[in-house]
């Protein structure tokens, strides 16, 4: 099994456990990981937005609120990547009305399960769930107006792919708002191959200005961080992390530009 492969299954496992109840969250006491190294924190949403939508969407699981920054319209296609249990496909779905679709994307059987389980007990017609890998987008090219995702591309082994994957579904002027874990400085190598630290969000986080960089060199105009948020936990002499929520748009133009 290649280092990328052994990420993805521990990853896979860990969320797994989550979507079937097993632990409440990855810091949950009941799971094998270290609560104090793992992300567990208030992602900033309103309470009115939690009560809009169904019961058992809302895992915890984000470090952010893309959608309460990406400016979601009417009409638009969103895809949300690493969707969970649906938070923020539910939350979107309101925005861009029936006019509008929402694709959330995740490897996790069990989590697409459960997502669909809630969009039909909740007459959700604008929203649906593809299983499928965020380097591999189980969507057309040139599809979507917006790509949103909550903490899940740091869980990515091959980051650049992703990027380049969200530039290829994206239709032209189209843009993606996603919040995010990221280091200030160089997570160790021997951080990089603890695969409970990968599923805990630390291990796969990249300096912040090599996931800006990453976000350039696929072929997106300028990213814009939108908000960061300093993390105690984690900490060494060598690095911290941070959630932050970063904006960037697909060059060209069309009917939904934010500009």
């Amino acid at each position: 099994m290649t280092d990328k492969e052994t990420i993805t299954e521990a990853v896979k496992a860990k969320y797994r456990a989550v979507a079937e109840g097993r632990v409440k969250s990855c810091c949950d006491p009941g799971s094998d990981c270290n609560p104090d190294e793992l992300v567990s924190i208030s992602r900033g949403y309103e309470t009115t937005d939690l009560d809009s939508i169904p019961a058992g969407a809302d895992l915890g699981l984000g470090c952010g609120n893309p959608t309460g920054v990406a400016e979601i319209r009417s009409g638009e296609i969103v895809v949300d990547l690493g969707s969970g249990a649906g938070v923020d496909c539910f939350l979107a779905a309101r925005k861009v009305g029936e006019r509008g679709m929402v694709i959330g994307v995740d490897m996790t059987e069990e989590m697409i399960e459960r997502a669909q389980a809630i969009a039909k007990s909740g007459n959700f017609s604008n929203v649906q769930f593809r299983l499928g890998r965020i380097d591999d987008i189980p969507v057309e090219a040139n599809y979507s107006d917006l790509v949103i995702s909550n903490c899940v591309i740091n869980l990515a082994p091959d980051k650049a792919s992703v990027f380049r994957e969200i530039f290829r579904i994206l239709k032209p002027g189209g843009r993606f708002c996603v919040s995010d874990v990221v280091s200030k400085g160089e997570i160790p190598e021997h951080v990089r191959h603890d695969m409970e630290r990968w599923s805990g969000c630390i291990a796969g986080a990249l300096d912040k200005s090599l996931y800006l960089q990453m976000i350039k060199d696929a072929g997106f105009e300028a990213p814009m961080v939108l908000s960061e948020v300093d993390y105690d936990y984690g900490k060494s002499e060598e690095y911290s992390l941070a959630s932050v929520t970063v904006r960037a748009f697909k060059p060209g133009t069309n009917g939904h530009n934010h500009r």
